[in-house]
């Protein structure tokens, strides 16, 4: 098939790959503008662009997708087919009619449950037992077209959110070219999301969601630092520094006040929440490494009392 593919960070690169190696023909490669970061505004590519720089595919950086001369740009391709996979802009009716397969979206969650930005993050945090990617016939809604294939995947005891993104990332490419092999035999059968069954909706994520309040049970916080991890990270305060907490366990509690530490041993130490306690395993304190618990304790003298938050 001839396809455009539109997307943007690391999560979209491993289905154009799948493309590629399927011997489909990417005609075009669509992704963000390049950013300027740093100081020194070093200008920065997608982890797409980076990916189709590779293969020497022609590259379309629209502003906004539905610009007219983009639009005409993609017209005067005419696309079998746009794959769609984390891209970053609402595509308008234009687009989405241009190709003769319409456009399919690489969605991860098992919609209609977690629409939105950030799927794989709210399905750890939400304590989900199962996550999964679907594929979707986009339309001008949010992730509400039809569904096409699904592709379920087990959420491990300690899931994080990047361990959960790397298995559908790479689930995603794989349900993809399930999914354009289906459709050139005509043996899909789309299926209309019950909106009824829609979760809550997966809002982008960002740094002020990672304050933890300890008034909260501590099986939530401990899902809220999985599925934070690596970004944008669960955080604390202690002695006036921000503390990063990147592993913890439930344990029981007593009747302190939250955030009070319970307990120090050799190797952790252990915090009093809403419902229960919590164990703090592995955390980063302000200016410093990423370390176990058990290092940090080596060089603090954390005492049963204190507070954190």
């Amino acid at each position: 098939m001839r396809v455009v593919f539109m997307g943007t960070p690391d999560f979209s690169v491993p289905t154009l790959e799948k493309i590629i190696e399927a011997g489909h023909e990417v005609i075009g490669v669509v992704t963000q503008p390049d950013k300027a970061k740093g100081r020194g505004k070093k200008v920065i590519f997608s982890p797409v662009k980076e990916k189709a720089l590779e293969h020497g595919l022609t590259i379309y950086q629209p502003v906004k997708a539905r610009e007219p001369e983009f639009i005409e740009q993609m017209r005067f391709l005419n696309p079998d087919v746009m794959v769609v996979v984390a891209f970053g802009q609402i595509l308008p009716k234009d687009i989405l009619d241009i190709p003769k397969y319409g456009c399919v979206n690489v969605h991860a969650s098992l919609l209609p449950k977690y629409r939105g930005a950030a799927p794989i993050q709210w399905a750890v945090i939400r304590g989900e037992k199962v996550s999964g990617v679907t594929t979707m016939q986009m339309d001008v809604g949010l992730d509400t077209g039809d569904m096409l294939l699904k592709a379920e995947v087990p959420l491990a005891e300690d899931e994080t959110g990047g361990s959960l993104f790397d298995k559908l990332s790479v689930l995603g490419g794989e349900l993809l070219i399930e999914t354009l092999d289906k459709m050139v035999k005509g043996e899909l059968h789309p299926e209309k999301q019950d909106d009824s069954q829609a979760g809550e909706y997966a809002r982008t994520l960002d740094k002020a969601l990672g304050k933890v309040d300890f008034s909260m049970p501590a099986v939530e916080i401990e899902r809220l630092i999985r599925g934070l991890n690596p970004w944008p990270s669960a955080y604390t305060s202690y002695n006036g520094k921000t503390m990063k907490l990147w592993k913890a366990k439930v344990v029981p509690g007593n009747d302190g006040e939250p955030g009070e530490i319970l307990s120090v041993d050799k190797n952790s130490f252990t915090v009093q929440t809403g419902e229960g306690g919590l164990c703090i395993l592995e955390l980063q304190m302000e200016g410093k490494k990423r370390m176990d618990a058990g290092a940090f304790l080596r060089g603090c003298s954390m005492a049963i009392g204190e507070r954190l938050g």
